[in-house]
Order: C-alpha cells, then structure tokens, then sequence
C-alpha cells in the first residue's frame, strides 16, 4: 500500500534516497521511505557542473518515470532553479508537477525569504518539503558550497529558517552542510521530520544521492558521503567481461542462440 504522511512518525530513522529513473526506483521502493526526484540529477545524469540549469519539464519527466518504478515509498521532486522565483510561479510550476506526475511533494529551497511561497503552496492542496543550510541552487551566487552554521549569526538564521518553514505548513525538512550540533537543534526545535545530508547524526532521518552512496559518482566524493558499492567499477568489470566473452567467441552461447 501507498504510504502516507504517518510514516513520517514512525519511531525509526527515516530513510531518503534519490532516484531519476523507474529501473531504480522500482529496486529502492519498499526498502527506502522516501524517493527524492533531486535536481541533483543534472549532475549524476546529464553530466553538468551544477544543478541551476535543471528545467521543470526535465524534473517532470523523471518523476514520472520514477512514480512508475515506485509504487510504495512516499515520493518527492525537486523544483528545480527559476521555477518558484515568485510565489505566483511556484504555484504554476507545482500545480504543473502535481497534474503530470504522481508525485506525493515538491521540495524547494529557502527559509524565511520562502516562507509566504511554501504557505501558498499549502493552501493549495500542495505538500512542500523545505530545505535549509547548504543549499545547492545558491552555489553560484555563494561562490560554491560552504557549511553553515559554523558562527552564532548563521546559527541564528538557520533556527529562523527551520521555524518559518514549519510555520509555512512544510511536511518536512531537508538540512543540508550544516554543523551537527546546530542541526540537532534545529531538529529539537520543530515539530515536523527532518532529513540530514551532511548535517550530522540527530537528524530524524538521512538522505543520499544513489550514484554517490553506490560509487557510480566518481569526480568527487563529499565528505558526509558513505560508499556503499564500488559501483563504477563492477559495471566496467561486468562489460569487459562481455566484451572479452563476444571476442572471444564465448557470448552467445549454446543457451542464447534460437
């Protein structure tokens, strides 16, 4: 059955992971809470620098094949860069993925400066996961990606942050790059689930990008991530095997031929 909201408040760690495609997602379902369609897809997948240049059709596009794959965790898409600029255009774009994806949420970043766009959104029948701290679609302006909290006034902020979108009506929260102790208050703090990516270990829940935590990322490893595979290097195992086999006259075989 579908999950809803109440497993939101279940007693164990909640467990988030991204997935951009059916075959994934249909392997993460049932094992995972929570399916995050992440923006983040514009680096692992189409192989760009950042995640600005992300499109709302793309972003439809693989929640829809991800909402095919899954048909029990509880699934989120990432609004990606531009598309909630103003509040009246975070609605057009959610009320967009909600008609054509199957999609449970929508998650944009921002704090107080996206409290009014989250309570719109809300009002409209729409559930709206924030994200706080690190956040990614800022790297530009930021000149890259920097940890908060690390002083009282980022502290302060972040608390700010956390309260505003609650207030909002955000189902719930993404704490990205920030210092374990202040997202463990952060986390005190409210009353809605919290999902930690380098954010330290008293968060309600975890989140990973699936080609990180399963080595198929491999320009770069953050230092919150945990590799759980060597993802990249079995797939290139299992190919040269393949092309070893068809060289060799080995592939197909007596079994493979009609």
């Amino acid at each position: 059955m579908k999950k809803t909201l109440n497993f939101l408040y279940k007693k164990e760690k909640l467990t988030m992971i991204t997935a951009y495609d059916a075959l994934f997602a249909k392997i993460f379902d049932e094992i995972v809470d929570i399916i995050l369609v992440g923006d983040s897809l514009n680096m692992s997948f189409l192989g760009e620098k950042d995640t600005i240049n992300a499109t709302i059709d793309q972003m439809i596009y693989h929640t829809r094949a991800v909402c095919n794959g899954a048909k029990n965790a509880y699934i989120v898409c990432d609004m990606p860069f531009g598309s909630y600029s103003t509040k009246e255009l975070a609605l057009e774009n959610a009320i967009k993925i909600y008609k054509e994806t199957k999609a449970d949420a929508v998650k944009l970043e921002g704090g107080v400066e996206k409290a009014d766009t989250i309570k719109l959104l809300t009002d409209n029948a729409i559930a709206v996961v924030g994200h706080i701290g690190l956040m990614p679609q800022f790297s530009r302006s930021e000149g890259g990606y920097k940890v908060k909290g690390k002083d009282e006034i980022s502290r302060q902020k972040l608390l700010e942050d956390a309260k505003a979108v609650e207030e909002a009506g955000a189902v719930m929260l993404v704490i990205e790059g920030v210092k374990e102790d202040v997202a463990r208050e952060i986390t005190e703090s409210v009353n809605i689930p919290t999902i930690g990516i380098g954010a330290g270990r008293y968060t309600t829940g975890q989140v990973l990008v699936w080609s990180d935590m399963l080595g198929f990322f491999e320009e770069f490893k953050p230092k919150f991530v945990r590799r759980y595979l060597n993802g990249a290097e079995i797939i290139r195992s299992a190919v040269r095997k393949y092309v070893d086999d068809v060289n060799c006259g080995k592939f197909p075989g007596e079994d493979e031929i009609y």
